[in-house]
């Protein structure tokens, strides 16, 4: 029986937890030994888990990132810890998403991947890997990774740095980590983080997309119904944490374009920023029910995703296994999702581009839920997405 290991920040939990749940429940399927190491997150699993760290050193590898701006080089007792159980495990593959978030020391891990010699995947959820500090840098127009990171213009973005600036180190220090590790295939979840991928240090391991994919049994069409029971067009946001980059100030200014015909509901909302929003928009706090979540994918006439820095936003595919339509920036990933029948992409931060859209979409109803359902099901259902990892692992062992 193969054995497989995958290494997240979570486990069974937000986005990344949630896919590697779903890719153990494949591989158990096929007659695997799933097994997912993780930081913090839902202990809750059909695979094996083990526990990488504790919260105290969590946080303690949270303080020591903030004032010195080193991510990933702290929780080294841990990873050490860690490193003996995966020795005694003995996996036949590794499976590495997320592996910042406070809770692992990438060096340790990496020499002994390279001591190991055995296959591994690299899912690429953001552009971490290659940039010596930040996840994204769409936002602040940055291409200092391309050659050697420096004098880096989003120290305050995830993971925040309060004062020091050590982004070329980081970035040395992650070119010395990754390179030159045998039998490692990267799996960028977009094409176009494919392409950034190839722009990088790290282009010349091979790299495969393999797109997200979601549950398209338990997010599914109903008959639309405003459960307000009001006649207003409803414009729907969700994202599990509404900072800038997700564009919420992008929903303020797209509710002063709109006419009192509408009404915005942003879900995932802190109790502070609900309390902050202008008339028009509604706001929910971030809900783990997937039954509440399909019922407003449901009431909804437009699905909004004005995200200004992302990879591949599984909101939108949730949304279109609704029948919901969706309107994007043309940011990162996120236009992949959909088709000329499915939704618009507009360009970046072009609020009246995006207001028009909106208004067209919802008086003039140009998209058919049976379009976008069957996008859902052809592209990103998620036995079949999930299926393309094994036949990969199958290749690599």
């Amino acid at each position: 029986m193969s054995k497989l290991l995958q290494i997240n920040v979570t486990a069974n939990w937000g986005s990344t937890g949630r896919i590697a749940e779903d890719i153990g429940k494949l591989v158990i399927r096929a007659g695997w030994e799933s097994w997912i190491a993780y930081g913090r997150g839902n202990s809750q699993s059909a695979s094996n888990l083990i526990r990488i760290g504790n919260d105290w050193d969590m946080r303690l590898h949270g303080i020591r990132s903030r004032l010195f701006d080193d991510h990933g080089l702290a929780s080294a007792r841990v990873t050490r810890k860690f490193i003996e159980q995966v020795s005694a495990l003995k996996p036949d593959l590794i499976h590495l998403h997320n592996i910042h978030g406070y809770y692992l020391n990438y060096p340790l891990l990496f020499d002994f991947l390279k001591a190991w010699g055995g296959p591994v995947v690299w899912t690429l959820h953001d552009c971490w890997p290659f940039t010596g500090h930040c996840a994204y840098y769409d936002y602040s127009r940055c291409d200092r990774w391309k050659k050697e990171c420096h004098d880096c213009p989003q120290l305050k973005a995830y993971p925040a740095s309060v004062w020091k600036d050590r982004s070329m180190k980081n970035f040395r220090d992650k070119r010395r980590a990754f390179l030159e590790l045998p039998n490692l295939t990267f799996v960028p979840v977009s094409n176009w983080l494919r392409h950034e991928l190839a722009k990088s240090f790290l282009k010349a391991y091979p790299a495969v997309t393999i797109h997200n994919g979601i549950d398209t049994d338990l997010f599914h069409p109903v008959v639309k119904k405003n459960v307000e029971e009001t006649d207003k067009k409803v414009v729907l946001g969700v994202a599990s944490v509404w900072d800038r980059r997700k564009g919420l100030e992008e929903f303020v200014r797209l509710r002063e374009r709109l006419s009192d015909d509408y009404v915005i509901i942003l879900v995932g909302l802190s109790q502070d920023q609900i309390s902050t929003l202008p008339n028009g928009i509604t706001g929910i706090r971030r809900t783990e029910s997937v039954a509440q979540l399909v019922a407003l994918y449901n009431m909804a006439d437009v699905f909004v995703n004005p995200t200004l820095e992302d990879n591949f936003p599984t909101t939108n595919l949730e949304a279109l296994a609704c029948g919901t339509p969706v309107i994007t920036y043309r940011t990162g990933g996120s236009p992949e999702a959909i088709d000329d029948a499915t939704g618009f992409v507009v360009a970046y931060q072009d609020i009246d581009a995006l207001s028009a859209k909106v208004i067209e979409t919802c008086e003039k109803s140009p998209f058919k839920v049976s379009d976008c359902r069957a996008r859902a099901l052809l592209h990103y259902d998620k036995n079949k997405v999930f299926a393309k990892y094994i036949q990969l692992y199958d290749s690599l062992i």
